[in-house]
C-alpha cells in the first residue's frame, strides 16, 4: 500500500464513521504511523509503507473511527505555536485558552520580574507558554492528578522551562503556603454535570472527567479560586481564568465586593466571553 492508497482508504473509513474532517485526520494519522512530515506525503505519493508502518496506521485508523481525539492517538498537539506531549490524563488544549496566555503574557510582560500560579495544570500548556513568552518568570502550577503533572513536567523539560516551574500535587490551593502572586491563572473545570451528558462523544468519553466537571453546578471549583485568589494575589495582581458558555453573568457576583476591581470578560473566537480578568485590590 502506498501513500495515495493508504489515504484514500482511510478517508473513505473515517467518513463513513461520521467524522467532520476525514481527509485531514488520516493525514495527521499517517504522518504519525510512518514518522514523516506533511511535506513528504504530498512529495512521495508513491511511498510503499512497511508492514509495520501500515500495522501502525491501521491501528491508529481503527482507534480514530471509534473517535478517539486524533491528539490522544499520536500522542501530541499543538498549541501557541509549540508542540505539546498529551495522554488520556489530561484535556486536550484548544484555541480559546490561547485567549488566558495572551492576555496573561500582554499583563507580564511589563514587570522586570514575576511569579505566577496555575490552578489545574493539565498538560502544562498554559504555564509553559507563558514561561516561555517571559524569560524573568516563575511560576509555581498544581493539579490534583500525579499522571497531569507527569505529563507538565514533560512538557516543561520539552521546552526549557522546567527549572522555573515548581509542579505540585494540590487541591487548588491547599499545597501552596506562597502568596503575593502577579498572577494567578486557570482553566478550571467548568462544565456542569447536567452539561457533561450533551458534550460531544470525543469528549465525553476520551478526556478526563475531574479536568472537565465538578460533578455540580459548573462553578464549584470556580467559586474557591475567587475566594482562595484573594488572599494569594499582590495588591494590583490579576486573576485570569477560563469560563464556560454563558458563564460571565454568574461569575459577575462572585466579583463584586471590595477585593477586586476592574473585572472584564475576553471573549473567544466564537464572539463568546470565554476569560475572565479581574484585578485585585
Amino acid at each position: 500500500m502506498n501513500i495515495t492508497e493508504a489515504l484514500r482508504d482511510a478517508s473513505t473509513a473515517l467518513r463513513t464513521a461520521d467524522l467532520k474532517e476525514p481527509q485531514r485526520d488520516a493525514r495527521f494519522l499517517l504522518q504519525f504511523a510512518i514518522r514523516r512530515p506533511k511535506e513528504f506525503l504530498f512529495a512521495h505519493p508513491e511511498y510503499e509503507l512497511t508492514g509495520a508502518e501500515q500495522a501502525a496506521f491501521n491501528d491508529a485508523v481503527a482507534r480514530r473511527t471509534n473517535h478517539e481525539p486524533v491528539q490522544y492517538i499520536t500522542g501530541r498537539t499543538e498549541f501557541y505555536g509549540l508542540e505539546f506531549v498529551v495522554s488520556p490524563a489530561v484535556l486536550i488544549p484548544r484555541p480559546e485558552t490561547e485567549v488566558l496566555v495572551e492576555n496573561a503574557v500582554e499583563f507580564l510582560r511589563e514587570n522586570e520580574t514575576t511569579r505566577f500560579c496555575e490552578i489545574g495544570v493539565g498538560s502544562g500548556c498554559i504555564s509553559v507558554s507563558m514561561l516561555t513568552q517571559l524569560p524573568n518568570a516563575s511560576a509555581i502550577a498544581v493539579d490534583r492528578s500525579r499522571d497531569a503533572l507527569e505529563i507538565a513536567r514533560q512538557n516543561a523539560e520539552k521546552h526549557n522551562v522546567i527549572d522555573r516551574l515548581d509542579l505540585r500535587l494540590s487541591d487548588v490551593f491547599d499545597s501552596v503556603t506562597e502568596d503575593a502572586f502577579d498572577a494567578v491563572v486557570s482553566n478550571p473545570p467548568y462544565v456542569s454535570l447536567a452539561e457533561v451528558a450533551t458534550l460531544d462523544r470525543e469528549v465525553r468519553n476520551f478526556e478526563p472527567e475531574m479536568a472537565l466537571t465538578d460533578n455540580a453546578d459548573g462553578l464549584e471549583v470556580v467559586r474557591k479560586i475567587i475566594a482562595d485568589s484573594s488572599h494569594k494575589l499582590r495588591p494590583g495582581g490579576v486573576l485570569f481564568m477560563e469560563v464556560g458558555f454563558g458563564q460571565s453573568d454568574r461569575i459577575l457576583p462572585l466579583l463584586s465586593d471590595e477585593k477586586w476591581a476592574d473585572v472584564r470578560f475576553f471573549s473567544d473566537l466564537q464572539s463568546i466571553p470565554r476569560i475572565l480578568r479581574a484585578f485585585r485590590r
